[in-house]
């Protein structure tokens, strides 16, 4: 649930900019199905609301999304793997939440602390990204053994070229101001003024002709879905989250140990 009795979700107006929060900050925002679920609603209402032209996509607490549940989404037994298609629920696919606008209204990512696995490609699916200055992001699914392949092909879609070959490859944690050279991130604000920086900039988007800054939404998150589509066909038939390593992977981190040597099974 979120924080007390509040939404998963929240949803708040002012003029023409939306703010969306994650509210799981006692899981560091971690994606499971209910939250998946509620974020994708909350985009619809966004989507539908006629007087929002901009939305600031933010999470409560110490961290934007520390990535997938792992306890939900990753101990699962190889049957509800084979079952489902994979870690993630079909209705509940961060993949596809931004592809389903109608209007093509921009998101901003206004992240801080942890941006990892899904939470990362949430996060730059968003239509700009602005990090606060301590911001840590990490491919986990690389270490994890699921493999990496769908956030390169975001990131390299994105602009960020070799860069985003070698953060997929080896998995490690990257800085906001290595994703800022890198040209995935449009700003690094100061130490707690992610917000203040992401309402400026929203601010100036909303100010033009609303259908020409949709147009431009519209066209860049079609190249980005065929990108991550294309990946995620290759990938697929891999069914790495059936693999011992997978497993094997995921053990290391719920037991906080080193993983054995990976056998590539």
């Amino acid at each position: 649930m979120g924080n007390s009795s509040q939404p998963l979700v929240g949803y708040a107006r002012q003029g023409h900019v939306a703010t969306i929060t994650l509210n799981r900050p006692d899981k560091r925002n971690a994606l499971n199905a209910d939250l998946v679920r509620s974020l994708r609603q909350v985009l619809a209402d966004f989507d539908g609301d006629r007087e929002a032209r901009v939305a600031i996509l933010c999470g409560a607490g110490m961290a934007f999304s520390s990535g997938a549940d792992v306890q939900e989404r990753q101990m699962r037994t190889p049957e509800e793997f084979a079952r489902l298609g994979g870690p993630q629920e079909p209705d509940a696919h961060t993949g596809d939440l931004f592809v389903r606008s109608i209007n093509w209204k921009p998101v901003i990512a206004a992240v801080h602390g942890a941006v990892m696995g899904l939470g990362l490609g949430v996060a730059f699916e968003c239509d700009l990204v602005v990090a606060d200055l301590n911001t840590r992001f990490q491919i986990t699914e690389t270490p994890r053994g699921l493999g990496g392949a769908r956030f390169w092909s975001l990131l390299h879609t994105c602009g960020a070229g070799a860069f985003a070959t070698e953060v997929a490859l080896t998995g490690r944690f990257f800085s906001a101001e290595e994703a800022h050279r890198a040209g995935i991130v449009c700003a690094v604000a100061p130490d707690g003024c992610v917000i203040e920086h992401a309402e400026a900039l929203a601010q100036r988007i909303a100010a033009n002709p609303p259908l020409s800054v949709q147009s431009t939404v519209r066209v860049r998150r079609w190249f980005i879905y065929q990108a991550e589509r294309m990946a995620v066909a290759f990938i697929d038939p891999m069914k790495l989250y059936l693999t011992d390593d997978f497993r094997e992977a995921v053990a290391a981190h719920v037991e906080k140990r080193e993983p054995s040597d990976f056998k590539g099974r």
